[in-house]
């Protein structure tokens, strides 16, 4: 396998531990006989600081001819002075649209060793292993009309909640596909007892469904199911829903294993090149000290060797391997408890020498 991977490690403990997952990459190329080419790019705030959009047109560029890509995380304080339109987030954003990625797949699994992290009781998390599966370029964050201004003397915004049917059905089969790998089991969320958006989606939800009789699908309202991922998180197979949802919920489920760290993502769209990267923010206050949980990058390696290379058994092993030092008493700052941690850099060694 030749493969060109554009690695974009973007801001704050982006580059740390987007090292880390290209260090991995590198060891099962080597054990492997791939041979994995990797080219950095600049976007978000380090763009902007060298005078250039940020997503530069040629980052854009080398990221379409990519087989996949790479990306750390992007934003910062810093520039939050900046239009929205100029910030470091943008870049992200247009990224996905530019690429049409609509489909963000967030899987969570729940490590036994790592129970004391969690906030919840070590029986409610036991066995919890699901995957959010959310609507990536529709909705709240790109539908139009939206934006601020004077009426009447007072300020006011809009923000507008668009879906069509073939949005929704596309992101619907994605569910329902991935439930066949695993526990055939979906679950869509929305707020069909409110909005016109959702109940349009349940509608179609349901009609997709039909295609896939092998599967169960259930319906839940998007605060009940705020509550149940901590009341019964193990409850919940594949989760399906738009695109703010997705990003609530899966931020709250990254909770569930105390730590946004351990959670990878891949965003697909039809063709074309692929996204990789952890759920985790730019975390600029330890950006630059070596402590930061590598494990989402890591993990989101193994997504990309797994749905944009074609190697599931080198995915499974990056993720065998991952696993392994966890349970080897490996842990970074974030989930060490004031016991002793291992650095950003000794994480991503350990699982790359299990690995290689």
């Amino acid at each position: 396998m030749q493969a060109t991977i554009a690695v974009l490690s973007g801001d704050g403990i982006g580059p740390e531990v987007t090292a880390q997952a290209v260090k991995v990459l590198a060891a099962v190329a080597r054990a492997r006989g791939h041979a994995f080419s990797f080219q950095e790019l600049p976007i978000g705030g380090g763009a902007i600081d060298a005078g250039l959009p940020a997503l530069p047109a040629a980052t854009l560029e080398a990221c379409r001819r990519a087989d996949a890509v790479l990306l750390g995380a992007v934003g910062g304080t810093q520039w939050d002075g900046l239009p929205p339109p100029r910030r470091p987030e943008a870049g992200l954003l247009g990224l996905r649209r530019e690429l049409r990625l609509f489909a963000n797949l967030r899987p969570l699994r729940a490590y036994p060793e790592l129970a004391g992290a969690s906030p919840l009781r070590p029986d409610v998390l036991a066995g919890t292993d699901l995957l959010i599966v959310r609507e990536l370029t529709g909705g709240l964050y790109f539908g139009e009309p939206r934006g601020r201004h004077v009426r009447d003397g007072r300020r006011a915004a809009v923000d507008t909640l668009p879906y069509t049917e073939d949005e929704v059905a596309r992101i619907a089969r994605v569910a329902f596909r991935a439930a066949r790998e695993r526990r055939r089991l979906v679950t869509s969320v929305d707020k069909a007892n409110v909005l016109h958006s959702s109940q349009l989606w349940r509608e179609v939800v349901v009609e997709v469904a039909r295609e896939f009789p092998d599967v169960r699908l259930e319906h839940m309202l998007v605060d009940t199911a705020a509550m149940q991922l901590v009341r019964q998180p193990a409850a919940f197979d594949v989760v399906v829903t738009e695109n703010m949802f997705g990003d609530i919920l899966s931020d709250e489920a990254a909770g569930l294993v105390g730590s946004l760290g351990f959670l990878p993502s891949a965003s697909l769209g039809e063709s074309g090149p692929s996204l990789y990267e952890p759920v985790h923010g730019t975390a600029p206050d330890i950006a630059g000290h070596g402590i930061a949980n590598p494990v989402g990058a890591i993990l989101s390696a193994a997504m990309l060797l797994r749905f944009a290379l074609g190697l599931p058994e080198e995915a499974g092993a990056v993720e065998r391997a991952v696993a392994e030092v966890i349970a080897s008493g490996a842990r970074t700052a974030d989930v060490a408890g004031g016991g002793a941690a291992v650095g950003t850099g000794e994480f991503g060694d350990r699982v790359a020498a299990r690995v290689g």
